[in-house]
């Protein structure tokens, strides 16, 4: 291939509109504790923990072009709800709020100090309609086994082909 033609894919490719990022507002994870014992400080930390890695395994996925927004701004409002996971869908009209097409809630089920489940749910904003969703057991309450919990969910339930 000669050289104009190198420099004319070039100059096309830059010129077409790059693929349009899906706005996602991704809540922070809870704790339903279920448990017979008390939640614990390092489980707080453990929550958002994986708050964190879910944004950044989201704004990483160059497969499905999500754009991770800033939910900060909805920190009275969300802490006014109390819990995402049973309000009956608010997180749809937070989410709405700050122009996002889906909303992620997640929660983590502690039934003892070794049982724990991980949860996962993506809506479209517009219709309430479940997109994606998912839960993962996993044995242990670890920094370690959270992590490889989420990652587990989201690469075989949520971002699966």
């Amino acid at each position: 291939m000669g050289v104009a033609a190198i420099c004319w894919l070039v100059m096309l490719a830059c010129a077409l509109p790059a693929k349009a990022a899906w706005k996602i507002a991704l809540f922070d994870f809870e704790l339903i504790n279920t448990s017979l014992e008390a939640t614990r400080s390092d489980e707080d930390t453990r929550l958002a923990m994986i708050s964190a890695l879910l944004r950044e395994e989201f704004a990483a996925r160059e497969d499905f072009h999500f754009e991770v927004l800033d939910i900060s701004s909805l920190s009275q409002d969300i802490a006014n709800v109390g819990s995402l996971h049973g309000c009956n869908g608010c997180e749809l009209r937070l989410a709405r709020r700050i122009g996002a097409k889906f909303a992620a809630i997640g929660w983590v089920q502690k039934v003892s100090n070794l049982i724990l489940n991980i949860n996962l749910q993506v809506r479209e904003v517009a219709t309430g309609r479940l997109i994606e969703a998912g839960t993962v057991d996993i044995r242990g309450n670890t920094d370690e086994s959270w992590r490889r919990g989420l990652r587990y969910l989201l690469d075989r339930r949520i971002f699966r082909e």
